[in-house]
């Protein structure tokens, strides 16, 4: 079992910075992928970043180049900096965990355990 904790969520104005961080418990930290998916009212849960075992990273495309997802294995941490906030990035976002021996999932139908979300608001 692994207990995922969001946090650093609230409003901040376009073109602004977010960091949020994800501490998990529970079992070993290191054997699973960690993701971060967000979900906006009204629209499915997408995927935003997500970082591997061995630290592979993959974005979507619409946050390539202002998003940053990092892991601290040591501190069983992972964040994800966000900067260049648009209002379309306003949703919840969530941390989740993937227990896989290699490589990083997509779907969020892939993860074993998620924390209850922290909220983003950019306004324009």
């Amino acid at each position: 079992q692994v207990q995922l904790v969001e946090s650093g969520g609230g409003l901040v104005q376009a073109g602004g910075s977010l960091r949020l961080s994800c501490a998990a418990s529970g079992r070993t930290f290191s054997n699973y992928a960690m993701g971060w998916f967000r979900q906006a009212p009204g629209l499915e849960r997408e995927f935003v970043a997500a970082i591997s075992r061995s630290g592979g990273i993959y974005y979507t495309d619409s946050v390539k180049g202002r998003f940053t997802i990092s892991r601290d294995n040591a501190k069983n941490m992972v964040y994800l900096q966000m900067n260049s906030l648009k209002p379309e990035d306003t949703a919840v976002y969530y941390c989740a965990a993937d227990l896989v021996v290699a490589g990083l999932a997509l779907s969020a139908d892939k993860y074993d355990y998620w924390g209850r979300g922290t909220q983003v608001t950019v306004s324009s």
